[in-house]
């Protein structure tokens, strides 16, 4: 769908124009008087003929030419109708304001608004939502209150209608571009307005508010477009969604639900994500004027011995690297600052120069010299309603800061220590100047987080996105819980579909007696295995369906009985080689989250309780998941930490990422390895758990 009529409209319908001021029909019409739009603009409505000084007519047909933009302002019922009559006449789409749709359980009311959407290919925007306010061009399809106020780079995308109207109406130095309330994306969801407003002229970065996944490939093709473009994306996504029967079935569910996915696919594509509202918009305003870096090395500039030790607890919490100064900068600050002040990282500069224009400039340069400093977070708390000489000397500040950041080779952003200690003004001018402004510490400083490892990815990056978004539209996401997805299949028969894509497997094989089960030992080696081997069992250990360490003929025919007649029999047995290994991982793929995911984990038996895991949007490379192993906290044990030997990781990568190439290719729902034993010497399977897919039957239909 083309969104071009609808997003920036040169006439605009109003369905429902009324005289009632409480109505979203009638706020619409003020909004659009107060912000200035010059087009033209039209109500409809059965019997009114003109409300607030706009010609009313009796309905879409009637108007002197197709609107570009038709708000739909009256109850759910009738709102099917209109979105065809508005197809029909040639409008350019629609905005639906009214509840009563899928939230409230009005399902086939929603499918007769999609279905001639659909129909008539009429992009919409809703229902259930505030609008869209477009302050460059002056549109305001909005129902809500709304004030005129200056445009900026920062466009917003939001499934709740209050954060759309809370951001419009703060004051924190955020000058927006675009504002859109989504709704229930019946029609168009946050991929399609994110991928339109990559491409909208004067936006630099968009903050995006949702609470479902939307269309999976629509919006990896989206945050492609974004990287594309240079455009900084930062993402709040509402709760963590419960992962259903999966949980149960496999270790993965547990570890790795789908609001996990969901987050990895964000911070693979290079975005920031959000813990809440206000964390939201402080990001997209450091991406909209932020320098992007390569390192990771922040100085912390304060006039507070209180906030140096504050702000180096925080940078801690937050995961930011505040490096020493070298030797050379010590030298050149202590020449320069009183001998008060303490010359390190966190830097206090005390209060006496507060106001010295140009030391602070000097002051911030030297930092922004320092070879191990890739940023500088200059804090900044200006107490509202200053004047006289306590605005003189503010002012004096920001200029020494702006002057500061001019000189550094190192791109300098500001924090206020609470967040309502940095003005609009300020803020505002602190951003024209190329310097963003956070209100609150830990926002400046996540703000400075978000802004690193983003340099020269574009290309890249959007290259591998795509390559995501496509296996999500090859594979199709998982049936889910109580579902007939497909049939668990039996570790003999996963481990033999692992063999036959190269993927290393401990040696074994079936028994088929007792004596061959003695054969099979001799061919692999004592001491052996042995496990149940059937359709459906997932947790040995708990149901006593292993023995392992079997190291004689007599105990290996007893353990074979004994497994072969666990719940009534019916089920193979594996002799297995016992393998030599240090470390425990699990390694497991799934496709029933929002993209198809592997998941890295540390523990074996115990991954759930130790909760330290990497989830990687597949497909993905050997080096991409070996980053990923080399990112969790137990990666010490892997990698040669406190005096251990170094284990083979490069081969454990290659193991993880072929089993996310066999749940692509086979078109599984979840395969899941549980042990891969990690020696100094390769990596290997110990246990498979796989359960298939629908996807082949439903491309055969």
């Amino acid at each position: 769908m083309d969104l071009t009529r609808l997003m920036s409209p040169r006439s605009i319908a109003v369905v429902g124009a009324t005289p009632r001021e409480e109505t979203y029909a009638h706020e619409t019409l003020r909004n659009l008087a107060a912000i200035g739009y010059d087009g033209d603009v039209w109500g409809v409505h059965p019997t009114h003929r003109s409300v607030l000084g706009r010609e009313v007519f009796a309905s879409l047909a009637d108007l002197p030419a197709a609107a570009d933009a038709v708000v739909v302002a009256i109850p759910a019922a009738g709102v099917p109708g209109v979105i065809d009559e508005a197809g029909a006449a040639g409008c350019g789409g629609a905005v639906v304001f009214g509840a009563g749709f899928a939230e409230g359980g009005a399902l086939a009311l929603e499918d007769g608004l999609v279905a001639a959407a659909v129909r008539h290919g009429l992009p919409v925007i809703g229902p259930n939502c505030d609008g869209m306010v477009r302050l460059h061009e002056r549109v305001a399809l909005w129902g809500d209150a709304l004030r005129p106020q200056d445009p900026g780079a920062v466009a917003l995308v939001s499934q709740s209608g209050n954060l759309a109207v809370n951001a419009l109406a703060t004051r924190r130095g955020l000058r927006l571009h675009t504002v859109v309330s989504c709704g229930n994306q019946a029609v168009l969801d946050a991929g399609d307005l994110l991928a339109f407003l990559a491409g909208d002229e004067g936006v630099r970065s968009i903050a995006l508010y949702v609470e479902d996944d939307g269309d999976p490939p629509r919006l990896c093709e989206a945050l492609a477009a974004c990287a594309d473009r240079g455009v900084g994306v930062a993402v709040l996504k509402a709760g963590a969604s419960a992962v259903g029967a999966s949980a149960a079935a496999t270790h993965t569910g547990a570890i790795a639900g789908d609001h996990r996915v969901f987050r990895a696919l964000v911070e693979e594509a290079g975005a920031a994500w959000a813990q809440d509202g206000h964390e939201l918009l402080e990001l997209a305003k450091a991406l909209a004027c932020g320098r992007r870096v390569r390192g990771r090395g922040i100085a912390l500039v304060t006039c507070s011995g209180a906030d140096c030790a504050i702000g180096g607890d925080e940078a801690e919490r937050v995961g930011v690297e505040l490096p020493p100064l070298g030797a050379a900068t010590v030298a050149r600050l202590r020449e320069l600052l009183p001998r008060a002040a303490t010359v390190a990282n966190p830097l206090d500069y005390t209060a006496l120069i507060w106001g010295e224009t140009a030391t602070l400039r000097d002051m911030i340069a030297i930092v922004g010299a320092d070879d191990a400093i890739d940023q500088v977070l200059v804090l900044y708390d200006q107490p509202a309603d200053v004047d006289g000489w306590s605005a003189e000397s503010w002012a004096s500040v920001r200029e020494g800061i702006v002057l500061g950041a001019a000189a550094s080779a190192a791109p300098v952003l500001v924090a206020a220590t609470l967040p309502e200690l940095l003005d609009d003004a300020s803020a505002a001018d602190f951003a024209t100047r190329g310097v963003p402004a956070m209100c609150g510490l830990r926002e400046g400083l996540r703000s400075a987080r978000a802004l690193q490892g983003r340099a020269g990815a574009g290309a890249d990056l959007a290259e591998r996105l795509r390559a995501i978004g496509h296996a999500a539209a090859t594979t199709g996401r998982g049936a889910g819980a109580g579902t007939d997805a497909g049939r668990w299949l039996a570790e003999h028969e996963a481990k033999a579909l692992l063999r036959s894509a190269g993927v290393a497997v401990v040696p074994g094989r079936i028994a088929l007696s007792e004596d061959d089960a003695v054969a099979a030992a001799g061919e692999v080696g004592w001491p052996v295995a042995l496990k149940r081997s059937v359709a459906g069992l997932r947790h040995k250990t708990e149901s006593g369906a292993l023995s392992l360490g079997v190291a004689d003929e007599n105990t290996l025919r007893r353990e074979y009985r004994r497994l072969l007649a666990l719940d009534g029999g019916a089920a193979s047995v594996l002799v297995e080689a016992m393998a030599p290994g240090a470390v425990e991982l699990l390694v497991a793929a799934r496709r029933d989250a929002v993209v198809p995911a592997l998941v890295i984990a540390m523990g074996g038996v115990w991954a759930e309780l130790l909760d330290d895991a990497a989830v990687v949007p597949l497909p993905a490379s050997a080096e991409r998941v070996e980053a990923a192993i080399r990112s969790l906290r137990g990666a010490p044990l892997l990698c040669g930490g406190r005096g251990r030997p170094e284990l083979d990781v490069a081969a454990a990568a290659r193991l993880a990422a072929a089993a996310g190439d066999v749940l692509l290719s086979e078109g599984l729902e979840v395969l899941e390895l549980n042990p891969v034993l990690v020696s100094r010497h390769g990596a290997l399977a110990l246990d498979a758990v796989a359960r298939e897919g629908r996807v082949r039957e439903e491309v055969a239909a």
